[in-house]
């Protein structure tokens, strides 16, 4: 069982996205120039415990949105933010959210986010917000 909050009872546990300890990233190391940006990025490891985290705590959903936020975590910040503007009624068409769900998938190996945008669609279709 995971000891909550991971970031107070499990600090030595807990690494960034580049493989740094929690503790060290600390406002010395980032004036000594020892952290970057890339740094202080959350790992999909972290997200997963956090997942599982909800999971010991019957929340389902949340565990199922840490699950699709681990599987973003490679994915370029500029594809995120074209999916989440695809993702907004009226913005594409279905075949386009199709070719995302598809390129989520094949590309960056993110079955639960594929998933997703091809349950948008089909409730997009139905409810005509699509172009």
């Amino acid at each position: 069982m995971s000891r909550y909050p991971l970031g107070r009872n499990e600090a030595d546990t807990i690494t960034s996205r580049t493989g740094k300890k929690l503790s060290q990233l600390t406002l010395d190391e980032v004036k000594r120039g020892n952290v970057t940006s890339d740094d202080i990025k959350i790992s999909a490891e972290m997200l997963r415990r956090q997942g599982k985290v909800a999971e010991e705590a019957d929340n389902p959903q949340m565990q199922a949105n840490f699950e699709r936020a681990a599987e973003l975590v490679n994915v370029p910040d500029d594809v995120i933010l074209a999916m989440y503007n695809k993702l907004r009624p009226n913005r594409c068409t279905k075949r386009e959210l199709v070719m995302m769900a598809q390129e989520l998938l094949e590309k960056y190996q993110a079955p639960h986010c594929a998933k997703l945008v091809l349950e948008a669609a089909e409730v997009y279709e139905k409810r005509g917000i699509l172009l």
